[in-house]
């Protein structure tokens, strides 16, 4: 039986995170030919190991341009173009970040480089593989915190997730015309790497988990349905949409 993904060549950034590998797997899973683009030595070989002939690595680091123009050209080569993007790739500067008046630049240039310029710089080099393709999609994953209030204390990365997100909306009307769809997926308070260092403390746990009103922090398997089905040709009527997964965090 055909996957819902069957011939799509899609390509993941921060694919050796929580989000991003599991979307992996499942795209693999749902028939897709999947470049892993992250940093090396973040667990690239041993994810492409575990998907087999399916996966190809892409080390890269999104703050080098011309490292990504690299990667999707070398991806390009191997595989012949591509369908899906989806940019997963963030960093959170726990203890570093702050209220802006007490905010460094430094941690606001280390948060925008990834979160904001690099996924720019994903999509810049990525959107003329997908009209040489004939249309495609492109999933960013945003925050609550470019949406509402809840990232009171971290400016650089609310505000760096709230320039991304808008960027998406721009791309969904520039390139509508080519067959491009552009959209964001938001991902509640979700267990990965990205915030290990909160989720150490069962207090913070608590607290967090308070405010969701499905009461519980969500896992990388929350967001993979939504993935799917908008790298998919189901989605082919969605562009310029956000789509919340976050236990109902973003109507609170």
């Amino acid at each position: 039986m055909r996957g819902r993904l069957a011939g799509k060549r899609a390509v993941i950034t921060g694919a050796a995170g929580g989000i991003g590998s599991a979307a992996a797997r499942a795209f693999v899973t749902e028939g897709a030919q999947v470049g892993l683009l992250d940093r090396a030595g973040k667990g690239l070989d041993a994810l492409a190991a575990e998907l087999g002939n399916a996966a190809s690595t892409l080390p890269c680091d999104l703050a080098d341009e011309s490292a990504v123009a690299a990667s999707f050209a070398r991806w390009a080569q191997e595989r012949g173009g591509l369908d899906v993007l989806y940019s997963c790739a963030g960093v959170q500067l726990h203890g570093e970040d702050d209220v802006a008046h007490q905010l460094s630049l430094e941690t606001w240039h280390r948060t925008y480089v990834v979160n904001a310029t690099g996924v720019f710089l994903t999509l810049k080099h990525a959107l003329p593989l997908l009209m040489a393709a004939g249309g495609g999609s492109i999933i960013v994953c945003g925050s609550p915190t470019g949406l509402t209030m809840s990232g009171a204390g971290y400016s650089a990365y609310s505000s760096s997730k709230a320039a991304a997100m808008a960027l998406t909306r721009v791309v969904a009307a520039d390139y509508a015309d080519y067959g491009i769809r552009a959209n964001t997926i938001v991902p509640g308070t979700t267990s990965t790497p990205l915030i290990s260092s909160l989720l150490a403390d069962p207090t913070r746990v608590r607290d967090l988990e308070q405010g969701v009103p499905l009461g519980r922090i969500g896992m990388p398997q929350d967001l993979v349905g939504i993935a799917v089905f908008l790298a998919s040709d189901e989605s082919s009527y969605a562009t310029g949409a956000i789509f919340a997964v976050d236990g109902g965090l973003t109507q609170r």
